[in-house]
């Protein structure tokens, strides 16, 4: 007796099933790229004046790059944007990409 599905999506249980084992992504945790020796430094300002360390945090369209990707703490980000805001006020950074 063959098998004969209600539903035209029901597999026969007695054939194989080729799936594809999901990959598991493993989570790396990134470093505060403010930190100093690991310890957050108090109180928590960033220089605006420092254009190399803003523009690893800004992608290359000119947006902040958000917390997740660049590992920042959301006391570290607050103080990260509001020096790139204050850099682009002062013509240090372009608003936009290049």
């Amino acid at each position: 007796m063959a098998f004969t599905p209600r539903n035209p999506n029901q597999r026969n249980p007695n054939q194989q099933r080729n799936r594809k084992k999901a990959k598991t992504k493993v989570k790396t945790v990134r470093k505060d790229p403010l930190f100093v020796d690991g310890e957050r430094p108090r109180p928590m300002y960033v220089d605006y004046k420092n254009i190399e360390l803003l523009k690893k945090l800004v992608n290359r369209h000119g947006k902040i790059v958000s917390r997740r990707k660049t590992g920042c703490t959301a006391v570290s980000q607050h103080a990260v944007s509001k020096a790139v805001k204050r850099a682009r006020f002062m013509a240090l950074m372009p608003y936009i990409g290049e």
